[in-house]
């Protein structure tokens, strides 16, 4: 079960975590304790019956020190500002380790698109996108999709900013529909990364990713697509599967494609032909090489941490382990590779698809996987050479390797005026 915890606190946590094995001015970690930019905003919508529906939306802007703010943008009912200061953070960290110029943002509109239509939800994203226009751009804030938000949204946010500033602007947005800037290879992007960095991963550890046993904490385009990657590109056993509604398990391996053609029919992974149903509790602590939480934070705790079997954790999810679970994990010496690295492939892609938009020009989907594998593997290597000189978990190494380029980078451009 998921502790009830305020993600922006074990945000500050992490940064004090970082901070601690650094000698740095305290004011620079200060400076990073409070984002630069909150923007909270009334979305007023006019609803199919005539009723008039007021959503509450946020956009925050954590750090641009090493380059335009970049982060997702969330429709969820349990939106809230604290969670959005955190993914914010987060992403300063993540675009940090994976090494582009970009720095971190996040924004969030509290509604519940499942219980709206396709016309609701598209003047709703419209009106946010016309309240928040001032403070977006090319060349300083930068959205993407995030839970609830995909393709289409970033279509429509990228026709509103463009129709009000009088020209086309893809380099806006990322995560767009190909013919209107998308770049090839972003679909599975993040799930890419993840699978890069265990490889990565599997290697320091000598265990053959062909047949090793994957169990995989969420089902929705995350993890579907690492399921299909690890299956397809690497031979391995994706053993277990969960969505909401609960998992399957089968321990002579599910074939990906066809669970998702039963959870396209049924609306859940659960009652799987061939399978048995688990919770998605049991599928933390299954008996696995590999442990993929790709769905909700805070689903490992420090209560449930000394449970989990897996040999490699890789965080597909945005912070589903507590700081309690990482020091568990640390000791029992699984390798477990944070968010910030582990699904740094989506905005890694991002960056790639923001660099094709201001070149006006597309790259090849060979050209952004290899450019993908490229980075991912430099920022896994990078961070497990850090948790190794500071003798701490791979969280704190890729922390503490992110902050230091943060600081780096306030240093260099220095305090003004």
């Amino acid at each position: 079960m998921s502790e009830k915890i305020n993600p922006w606190q074990v945000a500050l946590e992490q940064l004090k975590s970082a901070a601690d094995l650094l000698d740095v001015d305290p004011g620079y970690i200060a400076f990073l304790s409070t984002p630069k930019r909150i923007l909270e905003v009334s979305v007023p919508v006019r609803m199919d019956d005539g009723s008039l529906n007021v959503f509450e939306g946020f956009r925050v802007q954590h750090s641009d020190a090493r380059g335009p703010y970049k982060g997702g943008i969330r429709y969820h009912p349990k939106v809230s500002l604290d969670e959005v200061k955190a993914l914010s953070m987060w992403m300063t960290w993540k675009t940090a380790v994976v090494d582009v110029p970009l720095g971190g943002g996040k924004g969030g509109i509290i509604c519940d698109p499942k219980a709206m239509s396709d016309g609701e939800v598209e003047r709703m994203t419209r009106r946010y996108a016309y309240m928040i226009s001032d403070i977006i751009g090319p060349f300083t804030d930068i959205p993407a999709p995030d839970v609830y938000t995909e393709a289409k949204h970033m279509a429509w946010i990228m026709d509103t900013y463009s129709t009000l500033k009088g020209h086309i602007e893809p380099g806006l947005i990322t995560g767009k529909p190909i013919p209107l800037g998308g770049s090839l290879g972003r679909g599975q992007a993040t799930s890419r990364g993840v699978a890069i960095v265990v490889g990565a991963a599997a290697k320091k550890l000598n265990i053959p990713l062909k047949n090793a046993r994957i169990a995989i904490q969420g089902y929705g385009n995350a993890g579907m697509n690492a399921a299909l990657l690890f299956n397809n590109d690497y031979g391995s056993k994706i053993i277990a599967v969960s969505d909401s509604k609960g998992g399957i398990f089968n321990r002579d391996g599910l074939n990906p494609a066809k669970v998702q053609e039963h959870k396209e029919k049924t609306g859940s992974v659960i009652n799987y032909p061939g399978s048995k149903n688990i919770t998605n509790e049991e599928l933390l602590t299954t008996d696995t090489d590999v442990l993929i939480p790709a769905a909700l934070e805070g689903v490992l705790t420090s209560k449930n941490a000394d449970g989990v079997k897996a040999r490699i954790i890789a965080e597909a999810a945005n912070g589903p382990c507590t700081p309690g679970a990482d020091r568990v994990f640390h000791q029992k010496k699984i390798l477990h590779i944070p968010d910030i690295l582990a699904n740094a492939g989506g905005v890694t892609v991002s960056y790639f698809e923001w660099v094709q938009n201001l070149q006006r020009y597309e790259w090849s989907e060979a050209e952004v996987n290899q450019k993908l594998n490229d980075k991912m593997v430099a920022a896994f290597n990078s961070t497990y050479d850090a948790s190794v000189k500071y003798n701490v978990e791979m969280r704190r190494g890729a922390l503490t390797l992110a902050v230091e380029r943060v600081i780096d980078a306030i240093k260099l451009r220095g305090i003004w005026p």
